[in-house]
């Protein structure tokens, strides 16, 4: 019969992911629950270990099994050869609620290190399923540990999955060591299952990720970033969706589709104020529509989601540069000369018909950098 423990109780918190550890490392089961549905995992190097998991749930021997990661950075561990799109949905998916299954780019990754009986469980048809789970019980166990562990659902094979430790309990305490029970799943939904290949994605599985939210995950996401996000940069997201979508042979408002979102921000923007009446203006004579632009600050989620950042300067550029995490966003100033676009607040309309004019120009040039984006590697790109 399983020990169960309440992750609840702080003071306990330690002490259950030490036994955890423990337990996984000498071949034992734990569930644990995560913000989807409660999970029964085994260490990924303790052969005997998974093949007592599979027996636990029952589970058909040819369905693959789930490694799980305790960051998203150990991706590039077991995916070596990422494509544009994998990097999207590795950064703004990773961890949460969406398991990718990989046909390419993972064969000559860590895989190669797992027992050999483990390899055919977790790749048993040329795929490899990687799922990175939000929780704090079982992120805090996989940094512990020497290796990934394999994840499934703390169920018996065809029965409903469980979002309660009580119920993951009653499903499988008599073939698992340890229960980590932190009461119901925040999504209590399972996870959505996108298989990549290549530059394209199908799901799987629909699970708490709805496919209208990971159509928007996978886009291309480029922010123009000025001081308050109510002239330059909202002129330069306009002129991008219009040239863009004249490019593309769609409307603007199909952009998301085709997989572009194209967004601006304020280094010290107020949130929710209109542009300025006379940049609205400049923008319609340039046949661009800046009516229902409403401003926002540039944030640190907003950097780490981008693809691209354009500023209008280069203290706007040095700006973003200071707030970079490990990522890959590609910053550069919108200019391709590297030219500041000057703010034209408190000129005339002639003042915003030159810069509109210049932020027009400079974002032709920058078109085709979005369409046919260079192959990127690890760390910050500039262009």
């Amino acid at each position: 019969m399983a020990e169960i423990l309440h992750w609840a109780n702080p003071p306990l918190q330690r002490r259950i992911v030490e036994t955890a550890v423990l337990t996984l490392v000498r071949g034992g089961l734990v569930i644990f629950p995560t913000e989807t549905v409660y999970g029964v995992a085994a260490s990924a190097l303790h052969a005997e270990g998974v093949e007592r998991l599979i027996h636990c749930k029952g589970r058909p021997e040819d369905k693959p099994l789930a490694l799980a990661l305790p960051h998203a950075a150990a991706g590039r561990d077991w995916v070596p050869r990422m494509t544009s799109l994998v990097r999207r949905l590795t950064r703004r998916c990773w961890p949460g609620p969406v398991t990718l299954v990989f046909r390419d780019g993972w064969q000559e990754g860590l895989i190669t290190r797992l027992p050999v009986s483990v390899r055919r469980r977790v790749a048993p048809a040329a795929t490899l399923g990687i799922r990175i789970p939000d929780h704090e019980a079982i992120r805090q166990v996989m940094r512990r540990m020497p290796g990934p562990l394999v994840l499934t659902s703390a169920n018996r094979s065809g029965e409903p999955a469980t979002s309660t430790g009580a119920d993951a309990a009653a499903a499988l305490a008599q073939s698992v060591d340890i229960v980590i029970d932190d009461g119901p799943c925040r999504f209590r939904e399972a996870s959505t299952v996108v298989e990549i290949s290549d530059h394209q994605y199908r799901i799987l599985r629909a699970g708490a990720v709805s496919a209208e939210m990971l159509a928007r995950l996978s886009s291309c996401i480029v922010v123009f970033v000025c001081s308050g996000n109510t002239c330059r940069s909202p002129l330069a997201a306009a002129f991008c969706r219009k040239i863009l979508a004249d490019k593309l042979g769609c409307s603007e408002a199909e952009l998301p589709q085709r997989g572009f979102l194209i967004l601006s921000a304020g280094t010290s923007a107020l949130p929710g104020q209109r542009a300025t009446p006379q940049a609205i203006e400049a923008a319609a004579r340039l046949g661009a529509d800046l009516s229902q632009h409403i401003s926002q600050p540039l944030t640190a989620s907003l950097i780490h989601q981008a693809d691209f950042i354009f500023t209008m300067t280069r203290s706007h550029l040095e700006t973003v540069q200071t707030r970079l995490g490990d990522g890959e966003t590609v910053v550069a100033m919108l200019d391709p000369v590297g030219r500041d676009i000057a703010d034209p607040i408190g000129g005339d309309a002639q003042a915003y018909d030159n810069c509109a004019r210049q932020i027009a120009d400079a974002v032709a040039a920058r078109i085709e950098t979005l369409l046919f984006p260079c192959p990127q590697t690890a760390g910050h790109s500039k262009i």
